[in-house]
């Protein structure tokens, strides 16, 4: 690949190297393990270890508390680079990059210093816990109440589809605490794993996805004050804050799994012969490849573009929330068909569990639903237009 045709080239060299080197591990310590994970549904331990090591945990943060420092186009690089590995394994490394980056946009002085050195080595395992059973879409109608107490708060309610929930070592947890407020009303808390009356669900039975466990968390929790996360009613600010950085980050997990699927169906096109030619020299088939390679090319021209922005706005104070749901809606609907293209052109093989593309599309199929599913992300989008007509 030439430089011109290089669509990384905004890396720096210390970046390019650090993807190089995590592409390397990747393929040699997390895609061995990535049919046993999906088949045993053994939640990724070894391998958010494995990414420890390599400083992924703290790829997110800031070099001042502990973290890998990259742009935010390296992020993108780094997580699509680990989804084409495992997507189980991105989807419990981007779940704990919700938690720390709570911590990071929202949090005091204080609270950083203890919490994310800690998520940055690995040594802490994070969860984010906003959506309930019935405020999926719309959190601002979420029911989980945290009142004031002698000692600081009880908090009482129920969380659901939380990614890590039940294995994170702390859960950032958003909660009503003036009612009356609206969405001003909700505040961020910081869980600590072993705190009475909290417990954890067993992890829901997944179509995709399987080694990245999420739960149902019920909570009736007496927490100390230092435990409300920054100010009380910046809340809801600060988790959609967090949403504009992880919905980027699912269109890196759908570049990631999309290019393993599209790869996956090159090699087999060109190994299969039918008729004594290989699939690859039927002018459908091609058609069919190449329709693959413009969506996944469209997707991450698009992602790249959020990703600036997501820069831009992080050292202006800013915002991107139009570029980040433009990606992440078009990432996900594209990766959805592009693994679906890869699974027909190989025929009958890709339905069985024996070929990779059967795996990666189960696991492309939630793209398209967390983190705000892709209706919602139009009416992001739409409000947007109109708003700036």
């Amino acid at each position: 690949m030439s430089a011109l045709d290089n669509p990384w080239h905004m890396l720096s060299e210390e970046e390019s190297l650090f993807c190089d080197v995590l592409e390397r591990l990747c393929a040699d310590k997390i895609a061995p393990l990535a049919a046993r994970t999906d088949a045993e549904g053994t939640f990724a331990h070894a391998q958010l270890a494995t990414l420890a090591e390599a400083g992924m945990m703290g790829a997110n943060l800031p070099e001042e508390y502990d973290g890998s420092g990259v742009s935010a186009p390296g992020l993108l690089r780094a997580v699509s680079i680990v989804a084409g590995a495992c997507g189980s394994t991105a989807s419990a490394l981007t779940a704990h990059y919700l938690a720390t980056d709570s911590i990071l946009l929202g949090g005091t002085e204080t609270q950083k210093r203890a919490w994310l050195p800690k998520a940055a080595s690995g040594a802490a395992l994070g969860a984010f816990a906003l959506t309930e059973p019935t405020a999926g879409s719309d959190p601002a109608d979420m029911k989980t109440r945290a009142r004031r107490t002698d000692t600081g708060w009880h908090i009482k309610g129920t969380k659901c589809f939380i990614s890590n929930g039940g294995v994170a070592d702390f859960v950032v947890l958003y909660a009503v605490t003036d009612p009356d407020k609206g969405h001003r009303g909700i505040s961020a808390f910081l869980l600590p794993k072993g705190t009475a009356g909290f417990e954890a669900g067993p992890p829901e039975r997944t179509m995709g996805l399987r080694g990245g466990h999420v739960f149902t968390l019920n909570i009736d929790v007496d927490l100390p004050e230092d435990a409300l996360l920054g100010t009380e009613g910046t809340g809801f600010k600060t988790a959609m804050q967090v949403l504009d950085n992880g919905r980027i980050e699912v269109a890196a997990q759908c570049l990631g799994l999309a290019d393993a699927a599209m790869k996956a169906a090159i090699a087999y096109a060109k190994d299969r012969v039918i008729g004594g030619e290989a699939l690859t020299e039927r002018q459908g088939i091609r058609w069919m490849i190449a329709d693959m390679g413009v969506a996944w090319r469209s997707a991450l021209l698009l992602s790249l573009d959020a990703a600036r922005q997501r820069d831009i706005a992080h050292a202006t104070g800013g915002r991107f929330s139009l570029a980040a749901a433009t990606a992440k809606l078009v990432a996900s609907e594209a990766a959805g068909k592009i693994a679906d293209t890869a699974l027909q052109l190989h025929g009958g093989y890709g339905y069985t569990a024996d070929f990779p593309v059967e795996r990666i599309t189960r696991d492309l199929r939630i793209m398209r639903i967390y983190e705000g599913s892709s209706e919602v992300q139009r009416i992001i989008i739409s409000g947007q237009m109109l708003a700036s007509a």
